[in-house]
């Protein structure tokens, strides 16, 4: 009888831990979209937040959780120009946490030891935002190429642009929060400055940046292009959660 009445306040307990963190997931997933706006700007973007390991009503009882993922979808950024068409399609963005100490339950806050993760733009994304910002009377289409390197990666661009055939290679520069892409030769952007590579509002002709809202400390490390699209990584040490940078 024993055996089984520590059986059943088990079950229960396990029962009541699984209720609790599926309650957690679910209020966290909502905070991050009101703090970032994940998976809160298309009728088919998504967020999901899961809280790992066990058991959660103990990790919560010491105000620290071992490793937390959220995972987003289908989102749109806006370029800095402000642009007409300047949307920018985000396939997705998978971010880990590990070690999330909770600093303050009024602002609804807390601190990260280190966030690992990605994002993935597609050469579809690409090829649509480079169009519609770039193209002079012909659509224009993105590929991989060569020459990925650190925190820039290199895209090839075809198409017709002001009545000629335009075949070059275009570059996507990922630092801070930002993501900067340049296609030279090609379209101009929405001022006027110098042609670097740099993440400011208006970087040249051919050139567009568009912050994305990672938290506090959080930013890219690299950039890579695969046989579908382009691949950012973030990393961040000591990382705020419940804001995020002016930059973003």
């Amino acid at each position: 009888m024993l055996t089984i009445v520590v059986v059943v306040l088990a079950v229960l307990g396990v029962t009541a831990d699984r209720v609790a963190v599926h309650y957690a997931n679910q209020e966290a997933a909502t905070l991050a979209r009101q703090k970032y706006g994940y998976g809160a700007d298309t009728t088919d973007g998504y967020l999901n937040v899961s809280i790992n390991g066990f058991p959660f009503l103990t990790q919560v009882l010491s105000g620290r959780l071992d490793d937390v993922t959220l995972s987003a979808g289908n989102l749109v950024l806006n370029s800095r120009a402000n642009a007409q068409g300047d949307y920018l399609d985000v396939q997705k963005l998978d971010l880990d946490l590990h070690g999330v100490t909770v600093t303050s339950l009024a602002a609804r806050s807390a601190q990260v030891d280190l966030v690992t993760g990605d994002l993935t733009l597609t050469y579809q994304a690409l090829s649509g935002v480079i169009t519609r910002l770039m193209s002079n009377g012909g659509g224009l289409t993105v590929g991989p190429a060569p020459g990925s390197d650190g925190q820039q990666a290199r895209f090839r661009v075809t198409g017709t642009w002001g009545g000629r055939q335009v075949d070059t290679v275009g570059s996507l520069l990922a630092q801070g929060a930002e993501i900067d892409i340049s296609v030279p030769g090609v379209g101009s952007s929405g001022g006027s400055s110098s042609g670097s590579n740099t993440s400011t509002e208006t970087t040249g002709p051919g050139t567009y940046v568009w912050g994305v809202q990672l938290p506090v400390n959080a930013g890219f490390s690299a950039a890579t292009a695969t046989p579908t699209g382009v691949d950012l990584s973030v990393i961040g040490h000591q990382v705020v959660l419940g804001s995020y940078p002016s930059a973003g």
